[in-house]
């Protein structure tokens, strides 16, 4: 049986990540690892990730591997990325996200005009991006997580100011982790879409796989006008 190639390369980057021998099973499921070193969540935690039909987890130790596979036995695939199903059937301490997990490729991308503003690209140290974060309150600056791009930054300024930047963080498997962030006062209009479209096609351009991993609505949106397409999700969780 074929596979959306998105699909099967947004899985490979995952089944990297769980840093131990793990697949996400092509007629679908849930498979549970021991990782005490998974790169899909913080240390210690339960990582879980859904693509598609199939689920993998990563766990610390095998007597967390146990209680993890009787617990999501009882759950459809689909019910995995909630939180309150997980927490209804796991001890669960915290929990961060979930994030939807969306992916684009060549033929999918739709390009956003910046309109009357310029995009401009500087590097991704750019000393204006740490005011632009202090703007957008460390909350929002956190979650977009700017400071970490290895890409050039692609800004639009107002009056001198940058108010809306983009760019990617290189991810294991060609994978581009976009990062976008506007001043809230100058959200609703259409500068996330540019900004992101810019780090998308330099993304492109060079072979690499963009993933766009948010969790507020209009994130997911902008995402979505650009072509992106939503193929599962993240959660982490730290078991009590």
């Amino acid at each position: 049986m074929s596979i959306d190639p998105l699909l099967a390369r947004a899985r490979g980057l995952w089944e990297e990540l769980a840093s131990v021998p793990v697949v996400f099973s092509p007629t679908g499921g849930v498979s549970v690892v021991v990782s005490p070193e998974s790169r899909m969540c913080p240390s210690g935690w339960v990582g879980v990730v859904v693509l598609g039909s199939s689920a993998i987890v990563t766990t610390p130790n095998e007597a967390t591997a146990e209680t993890v596979r009787d617990a999501l036995a009882k759950l459809p695939v689909g019910a995995l990325a909630g939180a309150h199903s997980l927490r209804g059937v796991l001890p669960v301490a915290r929990i961060l996200g979930p994030a939807a997990l969306a992916y684009v490729s060549d033929d999918g991308f739709r390009s956003a005009e910046a309109r009357s503003r310029m995009v401009e690209q500087v590097p991704g140290e750019y000393p204006d991006l740490r005011e632009l974060e202090n703007l957008a309150g460390g909350g929002d600056s956190d979650e977009a997580g700017l400071d970490e791009i290895t890409s050039p930054a692609f800004v639009i300024r107002e009056a001198g100011e940058v108010v809306a930047a983009a760019g990617y963080r290189s991810w294991p498997s060609r994978t581009a982790h976009v990062s976008v962030l506007t001043a809230p006062a100058w959200r609703g209009r259409g500068l996330a879409r540019a900004t992101g479209s810019a780090a998308v096609a330099h993304a492109l351009a060079a072979g690499l796989l963009p993933q766009w991993r948010a969790r507020v609505p209009a994130s997911r949106r902008v995402a979505l006008a650009l072509g992106f397409r939503e193929l599962g999700a993240q959660i982490s969780i730290e078991l009590a």
